[in-house]
């Protein structure tokens, strides 16, 4: 039994996805790598958004392939924990702000 529901080595197998769906597996790589090219942002740019994001969603295989990523690309430990930071305070304040739905439906209440 797994001490734990990721299995790193699952992220080397990500490739294999479209083993069982050929057509939506291949759009989706075609799409992702289309994604992380060189455009109006860098790649370096976009490592970082996705290291961030990987944060954000909680996903330890993209915490892991983008930590690799920004090591690759020379961004550094303070860049890394910047981006980070700023998925985490975009997060928190998307839950924050739903309080605002809590205090009118509480208002309406104790009318």
């Amino acid at each position: 039994m797994s001490d734990t529901y990721y299995n790193p080595k699952d992220l080397k197998n990500f490739k294999n996805i479209s083993e069982w769906s050929a057509p939506l597996g291949e759009a989706f790589f075609s799409y992702y790598q289309k994604v992380f090219e060189e455009g109006a942002l860098s790649a370096r740019e976009k490592s970082l958004i996705a290291l961030a994001v990987s944060h954000v969603v909680k996903c330890p295989y993209c915490i892991d392939a983008y930590t690799q990523d920004a090591l690759k690309r020379g961004i550094d430990e303070e860049e890394m924990m910047e981006a980070v930071h700023a998925g985490a305070a975009i997060e928190a304040g998307a839950t924050l702000v739903h309080a605002v739905q809590m205090m009118n439906k509480h208002d309406k209440l104790s009318l």
